[in-house]
């Protein structure tokens, strides 16, 4: 009876196993629900070789420029420049921010290379190599001052910490330490002459931290029965200016700012120590002539009160010297071009104090392109070492073929026709000597010159005379006072360039201010153009 039992028992063993088998294989061949079975097409695709199948291409990120401004540029960027950059809404806009970014920061725009960004991103790759610890270099602390200032000029350090001899200004005497560095820098621009950084490893790990006192490299300032070694804590003895609570916030705060972007483009030898304490004032203005239809004359007018400079003897003449540098770049800051003379202004004893109420003029003509610069100007005082310093912005206009057009209107202290003479030398365009008054100021009978240059005007075919009336008009508070017809009588023709030229008498103007207009029309073409331009009449 017993064995019939135990052979009832395997019988039902061995079914519930094939049952539990069946079970499962009927589970594994149902399509689970919301899954889609695949058809021969899609099983073909996943039996394709991966020279077959399509190439995963991974896509320029979005926050690429985010992250330029956050992490790439974040320890650089002035508050300005990021506050400008944010308000950006294009790629476009951002890319030209980008290289306008690292073009003001370049020592030698004139190399393919800019040595300034190469020489940040080595830094940066120097201290994610050295500085790291739990985070990348760049983001600690010594990581930070290295990538902004450089490798200092001495380092201290105490690795390991241990016994270590305060200096005087530190307390005298012998303590214990944790590991900590000392950088020292003779000078940091826009910060100070002889910065000592101090920093400190207080959890072994490697992450050193700048310190905010002397005290903090200190392992036994806090245990009971050893005396802490603040400077604070000091009654007498030698103490530094820079160890003051006051001085190491303030470093501190400097530390933490952009470092400055060097005057490079000011640089030269005119330079000097004194731009900012003893600045020289100046005027400086651009003017633009045709030569062809992508080159243009620009001439650079540059003009200093006398009263202003100091006059020293030389050869028994009373003599001002100035040094006057130019730079010209394009908006990538690209040098275009360049111009340095040494110039003077001498009078007698006697004319001495008449020579002080006028001005003197420098001028330097370039030819450039159609487009848009920028022109770094430094104008130095040799004997007193003034020095004034200019940054503008200027258009060259494009001037197009068959397109009535003029240079620009000036309004001259000295308008001279050179009669056949060698017309060379400076403030001297085509025929004519030119030199413009830059105040717009003139005294009672003083002419006021006028200087035009007029492009593509027609030419009357039967008389080959230009076909152009030129009106001069003159007002005051906008109401006319009179007017001139051009006659063409002595009249610089070149081709299709017109000069005109002409002196307004200001004998009948009371004081006060007024402006010159000149009207222009072809009659050729029927196009019509108008130049204007005030000036103010003195006793």
């Amino acid at each position: 009876m017993s064995s019939q039992k135990l052979i009832l028992r395997s019988a039902l063993v061995i079914l519930s196993l094939l049952l539990a088998s069946s079970f499962a294989t009927s589970q594994t061949e149902k399509p689970q629900q919301g899954k889609q079975v695949k058809g021969p097409r899609q099983a073909k695709q996943s039996n394709q070789t991966p020279d077959d199948q399509p190439r995963k291409v991974k896509a320029e990120p979005k926050n690429a420029y985010e992250r330029w401004l956050r992490e790439d540029v974040a320890l650089i960027i002035t508050p300005d420049e990021r506050r400008a950059f944010e308000k950006l809404k294009t790629n476009e806009e951002r890319e030209e921010f980008i290289k306008i970014f690292w073009g003001q920061r370049d020592p030698d725009p004139d190399t393919e290379e800019n040595e300034y960004r190469e020489q940040y991103y080595e830094r940066i790759a120097y201290a994610n190599e050295h500085f790291s610890s739990g985070k990348p270099g760049w983001m600690t602390d010594r990581g930070r001052i290295y990538i902004k200032f450089g490798k200092p000029d001495e380092i201290e350090s105490h690795p390991a910490g241990g016994l270590y001899q305060r200096m005087s200004y530190e307390g005298c005497g012998s303590t214990t330490t944790y590991p900590f560095e000392k950088w020292f820098y003779r000078y940091i621009p826009g910060v100070r002459s002889g910065v000592e950084i101090e920093f400190v490893d207080p959890s072994g790990s490697g992450e050193y931290r700048i310190a905010r006192d002397s005290s903090e490299k200190d392992a036994m300032a806090h245990v009971p029965g050893f005396e802490r070694t603040s400077v604070a804590s000091l009654d007498s003895g030698y103490r530094r200016e820079q160890d003051s609570p006051f001085a190491r916030i303030e470093l501190l705060h400097d530390l933490e700012k952009a470092p400055e972007i060097e005057r490079r483009n000011l640089g030269g030898s005119t330079g000097g120590p004194a731009i900012d304490d003893n600045p020289l004032n100046f005027d400086v203005r651009a003017d633009f002539f045709k030569l062809s239809d992508s080159r243009v004359l620009t001439a650079f007018t540059v003009q200093t009160e006398n009263k202003d400079l100091v006059f020293k003897d030389s050869g028994g003449l009373q003599t001002a010297r100035l040094n006057i540098f130019g730079k010209i770049v394009t908006v990538t800051d690209r040098r275009v071009g360049a111009f340095e003379d040494s110039v003077t202004t001498s009078a007698t004893v006697a004319e001495l104090t008449d020579a002080k109420e006028r001005k003197s003029a420098y001028s330097k003509a370039v030819v450039l392109g159609p487009g848009r610069y920028r022109a770094d100007v430094i104008v130095r005082d040799v004997v007193s070492g003034a020095t004034g310093v200019r940054q503008f912005a200027f258009q060259v206009p494009k001037y197009e073929d068959g397109k009535l057009a003029t240079s620009s209107m000036i309004l001259a202290a000295k308008l001279e026709n050179m009669d056949g003479r060698l017309a060379a030398g400076p403030f001297v365009i085509g025929q004519t000597k030119v030199i413009p008054n830059m105040t717009g100021l003139y005294h009672r009978g003083q002419p006021v010159g006028v200087y035009l240059q007029l492009y593509n005007a027609g030419i009357d075919q039967t008389t080959l005379r230009p076909s152009v009336d030129v009106e001069y008009v003159l007002l005051k508070d906008g109401n006319e006072l009179g007017k001139q017809l051009e006659d063409w009588r002595g009249i610089g023709d070149s081709g299709q360039r017109l000069t005109l030229a002409r002196l307004l008498d200001t004998e009948g103007l009371a004081p006060g201010e007024y402006e010159v207009m000149i009207h222009i029309m072809d009659r050729v073409s029927g196009q019509a153009l108008t130049q204007a331009a005030k000036f103010t009449v003195v006793p």
